[in-house]
């Protein structure tokens, strides 16, 4: 073909020209960067979420690890405590992976299941629930108080798990359980004689005392009950789950709250209704406690052929009548030693006065078992006709009460 049948498209001047060149090399170095700069951002991005993401989210195994109490600074510095950690790997395998048969049983905090770790040493490993009311706070708490404290009669916290969204406190075994399995059931409750009963009743006292008055810190209970008593193998008590515990100060002496939590059947009148609480609210639960230990029947749910007191309101009108003997459960009455009886129930009638101020002091208590002598007379004690008691949004689950109140 010629060249002059081709036709060629004409090129514009502005091509030609300097400054319009320029200006385009400009743009096309300027979107480069820009584009490079945004492919070095993302490939950092998908880098450090891949980085976060391998990173394993768990204490060192069996490594030593501070708890810190946050809301308390002793004026020492020495408020740290060391725990041991142990890793999810090892308690499940010390509980064959939480088998049913490992099971031990289940409160407001979570299951308990019975664990053998590789030394032969019998473990108590207490799994937060997922659904559990009682959450990471209060998981906390008991890990707070209890690390710190030590006495014969109080659990042992040997560590805890924090792995992923397990949480876990272990614990020394106690073969026997707790103290509920025994006096309330109906063939197991032989199993405790009085003596067995009345060194319960001596060691729970001892151990209250310490917390109140003998430890390093004035710390409240707030849910002593026979759940939470628990027995070794010679069937002595250790006070148990401090989740709900409440530390006070060097000159404290109550608190108040708008969220009385504990248990039905234990709180004592001025918690329930005002949300006041002091060591007198632990010596309250303390002296229904002891007045069910004796009778083997519970506070709450009681009822009797001839009225329809509760278990409190029974026991003052067996002692007004001078038959307070027939409190103590009938297997034993044969057997009991009948000054001891008297005087655990005479005890126990003053612990469970209407008035904080008439209950005596855990130090108090404590002598009035170890020595003898004549006692104050009991007042009537705090207790609520049958349908008296106010009704409030109250959500009870395996014996844990989460009540909220607004007091006056």
């Amino acid at each position: 073909m010629a060249v002059s049948d081709l036709t060629i498209p004409s090129i514009p001047e502005s091509i030609y020209k300097p400054g319009s060149n320029k200006k385009r090399q400009t743009i096309i170095v300027v979107v480069s960067i820009l584009s490079i700069l945004v492919m070095v951002i993302l490939i950092l991005a998908i880098l450090y979420a891949w980085r976060k993401k391998k990173r394993p989210q768990v204490i060192v195994p069996d490594e030593p690890v501070q708890i810190i109490d946050e809301e308390y600074t002793m004026e020492t510095g020495d408020d740290d405590t060391e725990l041991s950690s142990f890793s999810l790997t090892k308690i499940s395998k010390s509980t064959n992976d939480f088998a049913n048969d490992k099971k031990l049983g289940e409160g407001g905090f979570g299951p308990v299941y019975k664990g053998v770790l590789d030394d032969g040493r019998e473990i108590a490993v207490k799994r937060l629930s997922k659904t559990s009311r009682q959450g990471l706070g209060e998981f906390k708490n008991e890990v707070k108080f209890i690390a710190k404290l030590q006495h014969r009669n109080l659990v042992k916290l040997l560590g805890y798990c924090i792995q992923g969204d397990e949480s876990m406190l272990i614990y020394e075994y106690m073969p026997n359980k707790s103290l509920d399995s025994f006096i309330f059931d109906t063939i197991k409750s032989s199993l405790l004689d009085w003596s067995d009963r009345y060194r319960i009743i001596h060691g729970t006292a001892r151990g209250l005392l310490y917390l109140h008055q003998d430890s390093r810190f004035k710390i409240v209970h707030r849910d002593l009950k026979a759940s939470n008593i628990l027995l070794d193998v010679d069937m002595n008590p250790k006070i148990s789950d401090f989740g709900l515990a409440r530390m006070f100060r060097e000159h404290e002496n109550e608190a108040n709250t708008n969220n009385v939590v504990g248990t039905l059947g234990y709180l004592a009148p001025e918690y329930a209704v005002d949300g006041t609480f002091s060591e007198k609210s632990d010596v309250f639960s303390f002296g229904v406690l002891v007045l069910e230990i004796v009778s083997g029947k519970k506070n709450r749910g009681f009822s009797h052929e001839k009225d329809s007191d509760n278990l409190l309101a029974h026991a003052w009108r067996l002692f007004e009548e001078g038959m307070v003997v027939q409190l103590l459960g009938a297997e034993m009455r044969d057997s009991c030693v009948v000054s001891e009886v008297l005087r655990s129930i005479h005890i126990g009638l003053l612990c469970v006065q209407h008035h904080a101020k008439d209950r005596p002091t855990m130090s108090s208590v404590v002598l009035m078992f170890d020595k003898e002598g004549a006692l104050p007379r009991p007042k009537q004690p705090a207790f609520f006709a049958k349908g008296s008691v106010p009704q409030r949004n109250l959500v009870s689950i395996n014996d844990i009460t989460m009540t909220t109140l607004e007091p006056r």
